[in-house]
């Protein structure tokens, strides 16, 4: 009977301790030409174990509810999140036309995006003084105008294992680049995406004339957008199965760039 109820109360405080355990958020704020950017590190706190850091970009509403949650979703406990913003704190797009005016500047200066870029992975690196972010395995994903900012990171030349892109734009302002590149390159479109699939065919030449271990996936029938929840308009819309394919591609592609392996 005493080893019963020793087993009861051992049961009841794993659970009680499981329960405390959480998602945490913590607000990342720094400074650069004159622009204060407010973004936010997402990690679970259930066990204080080195994981993966991951440099996350959302698509061109930037960070919001809906990101925050997707970075919750993505980093569970596998990985430490920073959603990053890359338009200034005060910059939080409500609209598909604001939305536009908050990207144009920065797809019109691609030197800016990369420095924003380069900016933000050095405040993730940072974060390793505070959370349990593994510096040995650091990697970024982003989706639609997220995926431009992390290839045009990798083309930076930027020391991390991995980038994954989500329905993102391949285009460049230099193809010239691309031989800077030291990350393993993920890209994953739409065969239905008429925003981006254009671009293909040059996006190819430029990998090919790279040294990156790159792979180009093209999800059959999803259209731009597949990834985002609630989206549902014309050549922009949510596909549940190409949503849950394409993740299960990026968690394989960054355990691979992670331990070394093809």
């Amino acid at each position: 009977m005493r080893i019963a109820r020793l087993g009861c109360l051992l049961l009841l405080f794993g659970c009680s301790v499981t329960a405390q355990a959480k998602m945490v958020r913590h607000a990342v704020v720094w400074s650069q030409g004159g622009v204060h950017f407010h973004s936010v590190l997402i990690y679970d706190d259930a066990t204080p174990a080195k994981r993966p850091g991951l440099l996350m970009v959302p698509n061109w509403y930037g960070v919001n509810a809906a990101a925050i949650k997707k970075a919750e979703m993505i980093a569970g406990r596998r990985y430490v999140i920073l959603l990053t913003d890359m338009y200034g704190q005060h910059v939080r797009p409500a609209s598909t036309a604001q939305a536009q005016l908050a990207v144009k500047p920065l797809y019109g200066d691609r030197t800016l995006m990369r420095k924003r870029m380069a900016a933000a992975l050095g405040q993730l690196k940072a974060q390793a003084t505070k959370a349990p972010i593994d510096l040995h395995r650091l990697a970024a994903i982003g989706f639609c105008f997220g995926g431009s900012a992390v290839l045009d990171l990798a083309r930076s030349g930027a020391a991390i294992a991995a980038v994954v892109s989500f329905h993102g734009a391949l285009t460049t302002d230099n193809p010239a680049l691309a031989r800077h590149i030291k990350a393993r390159v993920l890209a994953m479109n739409g065969a239905d995406d008429t925003w981006t699939m254009p671009d293909v065919g040059k996006f190819m030449d430029e990998m090919r004339g790279s040294p990156a271990d790159w792979e180009f996936v093209v999800l059959g029938h999803a259209q731009h957008c597949f990834t985002e929840v609630g989206e549902n308009s014309p050549g922009c819309r949510y596909d549940a199965a190409a949503s849950a394919r394409s993740y299960r591609l990026m968690h394989d592609w960054l355990a691979h760039a992670f331990a070394g392996t093809p």
